[in-house]
């Protein structure tokens, strides 16, 4: 009886900590990772702008591209106050060679301007609390004060996304 009572708690501690980590608005900190060429780099504009991030396992670089396109063809995530930007979360990517999902961002950026970053082990997302993003798109916002007030991971909904755009209008 014991144990049962124990792995009970142990379940809800879990689950409660889980919880408290999903709660938004919520403090983060600039984590450094690498550009394109492999050189260290940190989030740009940290403190300067609103930051809209695109953190993206390249196994999934398909999810959301229809919101993608829509954002990158009707400047939809443009404003004085907001800068927009991607990271790739190559760690949780382990049959697409780092080098080639680098090359493949690079020829993006070339079309598109893009600012895209890697993250090669999971920094982002553990400094942020962000949990399980293995084959997930997550959508960030991040407040230029260095609060995290917007997440969404996987497939977006039309509810997600017109949420995103409803507290974006306040960022920008």
């Amino acid at each position: 009886m014991k144990l049962k009572a124990l792995m009970t708690l142990a379940a809800c501690a879990l689950t409660l900590s889980v919880v408290q980590a999903q709660e938004l608005p919520r403090k983060v900190e600039n984590v450094r990772l690498v550009d394109l060429n492999g050189k260290p780099a940190k989030l740009p504009y940290w403190g300067e702008k609103n930051l809209m991030i695109f953190y993206v396992d390249p196994d999934r670089h398909k999810q959301n591209e229809a919101f993608t396109t829509d954002m990158e063809k009707n400047h939809r995530a443009e404003g004085d106050n907001l800068v927009g930007f991607g990271v790739m979360n190559l760690m949780d990517a382990p049959l697409i060679p780092n080098n080639m999902a680098r090359m493949m961002a690079r020829k993006r950026t070339e079309s598109n301007g893009a600012i895209v970053l890697a993250d090669e082990s999971r920094t982002l997302s553990t400094a942020w609390g962000l949990g399980d993003c293995n084959n997930k798109f997550v959508l960030l916002l991040v407040s230029r004060e260095g609060e995290l007030v917007f997440m969404r991971k996987g497939e977006l909904s039309q509810a997600d996304i017109n949420e995103f755009y409803k507290v974006l209008e306040n960022y920008k």
